[in-house]
């Protein structure tokens, strides 16, 4: 059994933090290492990993302290930078971390960037830029064409399947959403329910595919 658990950093990115019960750990996307060891100290965990699904500052910049300081194994993309890389990954590769018994598929989703990763461990979608809740990622080096092609890809996976993107975009992307489509009053529950969890500052993700397809 594992457990995920949101680590804030900067404004709005998510560190997402998975940990087993044996206090094995790693991390995706961890942009700032200070509060990634905080948290790894005050819950007894070791890291053994670190998922990279881009290689924009704000998801890499605490790789190189944090595999310093614990020796974890860098994990990023095949087509892209990443600092302290120790395994390339290439579209459909799975990702064995073995302490913890977990694999990920790999899926290259550009737009965002050309490079981009989403792991997927046949239930929890480690989106990164591609998808958030209600919206995409900007494109800076991919095309629309990449962009759309990706958001199709992983609208192919199961509606069940939670989407934990690497920022809080979802009341953002609310209100263009209500602009468009003021009457809507599916979408005006939504965004009830989105400002009331923001007002407590607790997170809207993970969403879902069927979320995401819904709206």
């Amino acid at each position: 059994m594992i457990q995920i658990q949101p680590i804030n950093a900067f404004s709005d990115n998510y560190i997402w933090l998975i940990y087993n019960q044996n206090g094995d750990a790693l991390v995706i996307d961890p942009g700032d290492a200070t509060p990634v060891l905080e948290a790894l100290k005050k819950q007894n965990l070791s890291l053994k990993a670190i998922l990279i699904t881009h290689h924009h500052a704000d998801h890499t910049g605490g790789v190189g302290p944090l595999k310093a300081e614990t020796g974890a194994t860098v994990y990023g993309s095949a087509e892209e930078s990443t600092p302290g890389l120790d395994v390339a990954v290439n579209d459909n590769d799975i990702v064995h971390i073995e302490s913890m018994n977990l694999n990920f598929h790999a899926f290259l989703v550009p737009g965002h960037t050309k490079g981009h990763l989403s792991y997927y461990d046949g239930i929890h979608l480690f989106s990164g830029d591609t998808l958030f809740s209600m919206g995409c990622g900007r494109i800076f080096e991919g095309s629309p064409e990449q962009m759309f092609n990706s958001l199709n890809r992983l609208k192919e996976l199961p509606n069940e399947t939670m989407i934990f993107a690497a920022h809080e975009y979802t009341q953002a992307n609310l209100k263009f959403a209500m602009a468009v489509d003021s009457d809507n009053s599916d979408l005006q529950a939504f965004s009830f329910e989105v400002d009331k969890t923001r007002t407590g500052l607790q997170p809207t993700l993970p969403s879902s595919i069927n979320l995401d397809k819904r709206f």
